[in-house]
């Protein structure tokens, strides 16, 4: 982009000084009188002015564009960028709803098998206590 503008002003700059040399060279080796030299000088310098102010339009309105297409490319982007933002905001937010889900079903997995074997153990604690319980005292060993 630079770079067409700098070849712009380049051809710009090389047109101006074209249009000078020119018409200076014309003025010496024209064969005309000062007076009719004079109008064509004042001729020449009025269309040089207005083809450098219609150069000068062209080049305003070719960087007018640029910057509006440049606006535009960065305002896509920015739009583009934040559209994926919002879908990785959404995305992690499904995620972390159903990895705390599968954690919450593993958790009341554990929670039942712990449950489990505690009854287990207090069952088998009560049989055991039923059984020394219902043991006679003959039937124990004697301490030594």
């Amino acid at each position: 982009m630079a770079e067409r503008e700098t070849d712009f002003a380049s051809f710009l700059s090389g047109f101006v000084i074209g249009g000078l040399v020119g018409a200076a060279v014309a003025l010496l080796l024209a064969p005309q009188s000062g007076e009719e030299t004079r109008a064509i000088i004042k001729e020449k310098s009025i269309e040089l002015k207005d083809k450098a102010a219609e150069t000068a339009e062209e080049a305003r309105s070719r960087a007018e564009k640029a910057f509006e297409d440049a606006r535009s490319r960065a305002e896509a982007a920015i739009q583009e960028t934040r559209v994926r933002a919002e879908e990785l905001a959404r995305m992690t937010k499904q995620k972390t709803i159903e990895l705390q889900q599968k954690g919450q079903v593993v958790l009341e997995e554990q929670k039942a098998r712990l449950e489990g074997a505690i009854e287990a153990g207090k069952r088998a604690a009560k049989k055991t206590r039923e059984e020394l319980s219902s043991e006679k005292p003959e039937d124990k060993p004697a301490e030594s």
